[in-house]
């Protein structure tokens, strides 16, 4: 949420400090409810998933969505996809309008050289118990049937989803850049105000842009600035206020 304030407005910002712009149309890929009901409120945004209601798959997005988005946000999806994964980034970046949209998303990835893809013949697939472990079975387009033991898997409970590839940071710029995004940022800087401090170099916030917003960052950022010192001049003032005994019987009296 701190790189969404960066990107849109230009300042860091809170989630509650986030000006309501229904203008602004944004879509989550399974985020978490924390965020998703407040970015609900802010803009026209609505959170997505790929196994229940309401649906949608990035490696499949309806062509009508196309040019709809000016943010799109993604949490640990992309090393879920199905192969290969850079067709999720170019519907990604299809997905966002061409003004200058962007894509905001994590995703465990290494600095290890090379991307490890592992089952890039995946079609239609399985999984069996044998013995103690389970086994994932493939039978690929040309059908050759594969065996592969130890799949790993993300998340708890019967909606954990496949790892289908470790990503590298190299592979993942590269990919970006194949797909058509035109700047790239990878946020390493911590900030102590909202507590975040990275403990690794790696798997941390990426934000892809389809271009430029016509409203520049810079001025969004003196808008949003500005606001943010009337809000707390307001809130200052309102609490102050709220302290005084005729104040507070004024509004009982419904004065004001």
């Amino acid at each position: 949420m701190l790189v969404l304030s960066l990107e849109l407005f230009g300042t860091p910002l809170t989630l509650p400090e986030f000006p309501r712009i229904k203008s602004l149309r944004g879509m989550g890929t399974t985020d978490s409810n924390e965020y998703a009901i407040r970015l609900a409120d802010k803009f026209d945004y609505r959170n997505t998933f790929f196994t229940r209601e309401p649906k949608f798959d990035l490696a499949n997005p309806p062509k009508e969505d196309f040019g709809k988005f000016d943010f799109l946000t993604s949490s640990e999806v992309f090393e879920h996809v199905v192969p290969p994964a850079e067709s999720a980034f170019r519907n990604a970046y299809q997905l966002l309008k061409p003004g200058g949209g962007v894509l905001i998303f994590t995703v465990p990835y290494s600095i290890e050289p090379s991307m490890h893809e592992h089952y890039p013949d995946i079609y239609q697939f399985g999984f069996a118990q044998v013995g103690d472990g389970v086994v994932l079975v493939n039978r690929t387009r040309s059908g050759k049937v594969q065996v592969f033991e130890k799949p790993v898997f993300h998340g708890p409970g019967p909606g954990k989803a496949l790892e289908m590839r470790e990503f590298t940071e190299t592979d993942l710029k590269q990919i970006l850049t194949a797909a058509g995004f035109t700047n790239t940022r990878i946020y390493t800087e911590n900030y102590l105000p909202f507590g975040i401090v990275y403990s690794e170099a790696w798997s941390l916030p990426i934000a892809a842009r389809k271009g430029e917003f016509a409203f520049s960052v810079e001025s969004t950022r003196a808008v949003l600035e500005e606001w943010r010192e009337f809000r707390q001049r307001f809130d200052s003032e309102t609490k102050a206020l709220n302290s005084s005994l005729w104040f507070r019987l004024g509004r009982k009296l419904g004065l004001f």
